[in-house]
């Protein structure tokens, strides 16, 4: 069966809202543009842009704990640098990230929204060439539809795969096809990737995109109804390009 590339998402500030994307570069040795590029982290975190290390999400706002992050709307416009925060479909905060004084106004607004939350003053970090992700490689998170399908059939519920925060999925195959990936090459169009290893997923994947409820307790249902507590592969990019909406996804081999 034909596996079919059929969303696209980048995360432009670390825990805060996806963007649907119908086209993307993929770079060697890189995860998406823009993807993971910033974050907010806690006034108690110690995160040096001259020398960028990697860091547990706990430095930083994040779904597993503040779930108040997903009543927030947040697009970044690649163009001009700025990032306007939405709440209740009004505009609450708009700065440009690359500018100290854009950043301080998007700083403010957090500090007020997330209150003791963020454990000081909350700051957004970055630093050229560096990545935010979960795990310590700049990788590629990739799901199967057929697997939250799956996952659906076991919590009774629609899932909404935003959940997850994967950055690509596919439709067709089996449920749980992707973790047969793991180790092997991956072509996407004409780019090739190889399958890292399958993501464990926390309590993140409870809180509703929508809603910022805690909703369901994915963990559980993963690991109550399959024995593994794990959502998605992560892979590294080897030969890069362009990828799309509708382009063929599958192992190489």
């Amino acid at each position: 069966m034909t596996l079919s590339l059929t969303q696209i998402y980048r995360h432009p500030v670390k825990g805060l809202t996806p963007e649907a994307l119908d086209r993307v570069e993929l770079t060697p040795g890189e995860g998406l543009p823009f993807d993971r590029r910033w974050a907010v982290a806690h006034g108690a975190t110690r995160f040096d842009p001259a020398d960028p290390q990697w860091l547990p999400k706990t430095n930083f706002l994040m779904l597993m704990r503040d779930e108040r992050l997903a009543k927030l709307r947040t697009r970044y416009d690649e163009a001009s640098g700025v990032f306007t925060v939405e709440r209740d479909g009004k505009t609450v905060a708009r700065g440009n990230l690359d500018d100290q004084t854009g950043r301080t106004i998007l700083e403010q607004f957090f500090a007020a929204y997330m209150k003791t939350e963020a454990r000081g003053a909350p700051r957004i970090v970055s630093a050229p060439g560096h990545m935010f992700s979960d795990v310590a490689a700049k990788v590629v998170s990739i799901i199967g539809r057929a697997s939250i399908q799956d996952l659906e059939r076991v919590t009774r519920a629609h899932i909404d795969g935003r959940r997850f925060r994967a950055n690509l999925y596919f439709e067709g195959g089996r449920p749980w096809e992707e973790f047969g990936w793991v180790g092997k090459r991956i072509r996407i169009g004409g780019t090739t990737l190889e399958g890292v290893k399958t993501i464990t997923r926390c309590a993140a994947t409870n809180v509703n995109p929508e809603t910022a409820e805690r909703d369901l307790n994915i963990p559980l249902a993963l690991q109550d109804g399959f024995r593994h507590v794990t959502m998605g592969i992560y892979a590294r990019v080897i030969e890069g390009g362009p990828i799309a909406v509708g382009d063929t996804i599958g192992p190489a081999d």
